[in-house]
């Protein structure tokens, strides 16, 4: 079954392309469910701001990642990309690499 650790994993190869790093370790994804037995995948999450240009991209990169989740788990049928503005990101939310990364100290 799939878990919220491969869910993360697959999430690693969407790229922020105006900051040039993942969405997960710049901490733009809250939440992760996995659902109805792996049927389902639930996602929060963020863009660094509002205006994001890339935005609709991301978000369908996002999708689409973890639906390649599929060609191992036949099971998953839905993906659900939700965008939320709560708590709005800043960067203490990124992971410490990627403070270090981009010069945030």
């Amino acid at each position: 079954m799939i878990t919220e650790e491969m869910v993360r994993a697959a999430l690693q190869n969407v790229i922020d392309p105006e900051i040039g790093m993942d969405i997960v370790n710049l901490g733009l994804v809250y939440r992760v469910d996995v659902l109805d037995g792996g049927a389902k995948v639930d996602v929060d999450m963020t863009l660094t701001t509002p205006a994001c240009p890339a935005g609709p991209q991301i978000l369908e990169h996002a999708r689409q990642e973890i639906m390649n989740l599929r060609e191992v788990y036949k099971n998953l049928e839905d993906v659900s990309i939700n965008l939320v503005w709560t708590p709005f990101w800043n960067p203490s939310m990124m992971t410490e690499d990627a403070r270090e990364e981009l010069g945030f100290f």
